[in-house]
C-alpha cells in the first residue's frame, strides 16, 4: 500500500531534525559538548515543562503572540493599501520612492532609541519595531504581485465586460495571491525575528524577555527552550498561512512563490 505523498514529505522533512536531536543528545551524554553551553535536549525539554507547569511559558507565549499579531495586522493594513496606490498612481510612487528606499535600508533596531523617545517604553514602541521589520516584504511583494498579473488576463476581463470589483476578485487577486502570500510568510518570519529586539524595551513578559532573562541568570536550558518555542510557533504559523491561502483561487501555487 502506497503511503500518501504528504506523509512521505513529513517523514523526509523530519529525518534531519531527528538526526540532529540524536547527535545533540549523544554529545551531551558522552561529554563531547559542554553541558552548560549545550544542554541536552532532555534538559531543555525539562526546563520547558517546568516553565509550562508554572504558567510562565504560557504567559510569555501569549504576550509575544499578541504583540506579533497586532504588529502584523497593522503592517498588512498599511502596506497593502499603499502598494495599491503605488501601482495605480505613478506620481505617488515617484513621490515616495526615496523615503521608502531610505526606510527599507534602515534596520528597525537602529531606530529603536527614537521609537522609545516617540512612543515611550510601552507597547507602542514594540509594535513599531515589529511593523518596521515586516512592512517592506508585504509592500514589495504586493506591488510585484499586482504588477505581475498577465496582460492577457486583464484583456480577457475587459472583453468579458467585468466590473472593477469582478476583475479584482476573479482575475487580479488569484494571479497576485502566490507572490502576496510569499510576502506575508516572509513578513511574519521577520516579525518573530524582530520580537527579541522589541522585547528588550523595558518589559517583563514575552519570549524575547524569557530568552534574555534566562541568559542573564545563566540558565542556558531555558534559553534553548525559549528559542525552540519561538521557532516552533513561527513554523506553525508559516504552515497556517499556506493552509489559508489554499482556500482561495490560485492559492495552491502560493508555496512556489518563495
Amino acid at each position: 500500500m502506497n503511503r500518501p505523498e504528504p506523509f512521505r514529505a513529513l517523514l523526509a522533512g523530519a529525518a534531519l531534525p531527528a538526526l540532529i536531536l540524536f547527535g545533540w543528545e549523544a554529545a551531551s551524554r558522552t561529554g563531547l559538548a559542554n553541558a552548560f553551553l549545550l544542554p541536552s535536549p532532555v534538559a531543555v525539554l525539562r526546563a520547558a515543562m517546568e516553565m509550562a507547569r508554572s504558567g510562565e511559558l504560557l504567559r510569555d507565549v501569549g504576550a509575544s503572540a499578541g504583540r506579533v499579531a497586532i504588529g502584523f495586522v497593522a503592517t498588512v493594513a498599511t502596506a497593502v493599501p499603499l502598494a495599491a496606490l503605488l501601482v495605480r498612481f505613478e506620481a505617488v510612487e515617484r513621490l515616495l520612492r526615496f523615503p521608502l528606499d531610505f526606510l527599507r535600508a534602515t534596520p528597525p533596531l537602529a531606530v529603536l532609541p527614537l521609537l522609545v523617545l516617540w512612543f515611550g517604553i510601552g507597547e507602542a514602541a514594540k509594535w513599531a519595531v515589529i511593523v518596521l521589520a515586516a512592512f517592506f516584504p508585504v509592500l514589495l511583494n504586493t506591488v510585484a504581485g499586482l504588477r505581475g498579473v498577465p496582460p492577457r488576463l486583464l484583456e480577457m476581463a475587459r472583453s468579458l465586460d467585468l466590473s472593477p470589483a469582478e476583475r479584482l476578485r476573479f482575475v487580479v487577486l488569484p494571479a497576485a495571491l502566490p507572490v502576496f502570500v510569499a510576502g506575508l510568510r516572509l513578513a511574519f518570519s521577520n516579525c518573530w525575528r524582530a520580537l527579541v529586539g522589541a522585547e528588550l524595551i523595558a518589559t517583563s513578559v514575552g519570549l524575547g524577555f524569557l530568552v534574555m532573562d534566562s541568559q542573564a541568570i545563566a540558565r542556558t536550558d531555558r534559553v534553548y527552550a525559549g528559542i525552540l518555542v519561538i521557532g516552533t510557533l513561527g513554523f506553525l504559523a508559516d504552515y497556517g498561512f499556506l493552509a489559508l491561502a489554499r482556500l482561495f483561487p490560485g492559492g495552491r501555487s502560493a508555496h512556489a512563490a518563495d
